[in-house]
């Protein structure tokens, strides 16, 4: 019966809780292991409760005047999940799939990522929904352009610094820079990390994700007791991580048996030539035409067997569907939220070593961090320094994580999230609610 009262016991709405972002799977997913680790932390609720949403989000129309004289409106999407330790730091991806959902997800994975390594940032991230292979140079050039005027009112160096991502390079962070610098009238190198060594760029920084990654993947067979001339690796992605990985573990002896991109995915149980497929892919050739290997399906390749496996690409790619047959003893998640949590309950009783996302793939905004002082300082490291650096803060940040995994018995994800949230939710506690 109606009598004008509302209940006592009214629940939230999913609407209410989520606002635009429930019907996303990525941000549910990414909802979900931060109340996962809220269970095995102590936090407070209210702090776990700003933590569960994004500090700030924005979604522009982006107009383009396409090279056949047409224009054709885009939409791009900035979110700042938090603001609490610094300016808010992430990457801008170009995808077709591209949503506020996701951005959403990528920008609170961000702020364990950077919670974790110890770096004054808050999370961010940034995409539009766009395939940047079908668009031309010049397209792409105007796209980002104008996609950095509409949210001119939310970036700066002291309040959220931009990176390349999925589909981005360091000329679009080049182009970034360019037009903040414009409108503030003077070259302001910090607005941007990731971009080219002629415009303040940190050497080494294309391949700190990549790298970042393989020195994690080395301290994992130390763990599991594995030589790396008798290991195997398969890599799911070449692009830029993806290729630097493949890369680096060549040059440590480790064979790399299966790769795979967009367009196809190729294996060889000898092994695979890094060098010579490298060469191949610049040249404009696809992965798949390459003759030191034999092309296989795409989704074969995350069950290869093998010692190492290295998703490099997308969200998602292993859930409740294929977690069974995942035959590798490490599973180093090069992309951003590779693993779902079904597929993370299935993975826990095996006995592979998960090194996750926001501990293996943090090497990217480590070496960011690197350019952003450095751009601040006006003073620039050797190649030399930025992976000694790398590679002392990337260690020092495996090994807390493995031991709170082994200290308190708990999942690889579940030690480098707490780790993560923890240090947000006490400078969020420190600082307290305003006003």
């Amino acid at each position: 019966m109606d009598n004008g009262q509302k209940p006592k016991e009214a629940k939230e709405t999913k609407e209410a809780k989520n606002g635009l972002f429930e019907e996303s799977p990525v941000f549910q997913m990414a909802c979900r292991q931060l109340e996962n680790v809220a269970e095995v932390i102590d936090v407070d609720p209210g702090v776990l409760e700003r933590m569960l949403k994004p500090k700030r989000s924005m979604i522009v129309s982006v107009p383009v005047r396409m090279d056949d004289g047409n224009t054709r409106n885009f939409i791009g999407y900035r979110v700042q999940h938090s603001l609490t330790s610094g300016p808010a730091k992430g990457g801008l991806r170009y995808h077709p799939s591209v949503d506020l959902g996701e951005v959403a997800a990528l920008a609170m994975w961000m702020s364990w990522k950077c919670g974790i390594m110890n770096l004054p940032f808050g999370g961010a991230k940034g995409g539009i929904a766009v395939d940047p292979a079908k668009i031309s140079k010049g397209e792409k050039e105007r796209l980002t352009r104008r996609f950095t005027e509409e949210v001119l009112c939310i970036i700066g160096p002291r309040m959220d610094v931009m990176a390349p991502d999925l589909g981005t390079d360091e000329q679009d962070m080049a182009y970034i820079m360019d037009t903040y610098s414009m409108s503030v009238g003077y070259a302001c190198p910090e607005i941007v990390t990731g971009k080219p060594v002629e415009l303040g760029g940190c050497v080494g920084r294309r391949e700190a994700t990549g790298r970042g990654a393989v020195y994690c993947i080395m301290q994992a067979l130390q763990e599991i007791k594995a030589n790396a001339s008798e290991s195997t690796a398969v890599v799911q992605g070449f692009g830029n991580v993806g290729a630097v990985v493949c890369q680096e573990l060549a040059t440590r002896g480790i064979k790399v048996v299966a790769v795979s991109d967009r367009y196809g995915a190729i294996a060889n149980p000898r092994g695979i030539d890094i060098a010579a497929l490298t060469q191949h892919v610049s040249s404009g050739k696809h992965l798949k035409e390459f003759s030191g290997g034999g092309q296989i399906a795409p989704d074969e390749v995350l069950t290869t067997p093998c010692t190492i496996l290295v998703p490099a690409a997308l969200e998602r790619v292993i859930n409740a569907g294929n977690a069974s047959r995942i035959k590798c003893r490490i599973l180093a998640e090069g992309a951003n939220g590779p693993t779902t949590p079904e597929a993370d309950d299935i993975l826990k009783d095996s006995d592979i070593f998960v090194i996750p996302d926001v501990i293996c793939n943090a090497g990217g905004v480590t070496v960011s961090y690197f350019e952003w002082v450095q751009d601040i300082q006006q003073f620039l490291w050797s190649e030399q320094q930025v992976n000694q650096k790398l590679e002392e803060l990337m260690l020092k940040a495996f090994h807390q994580v493995r031991s709170l995994a082994k200290t308190r018995h708990l999942p690889m994800r579940t030690a480098a999230l707490s780790l993560g949230v923890q240090k947000t939710a006490k400078e969020k506690n420190r600082r307290g609610l305003y006003p």
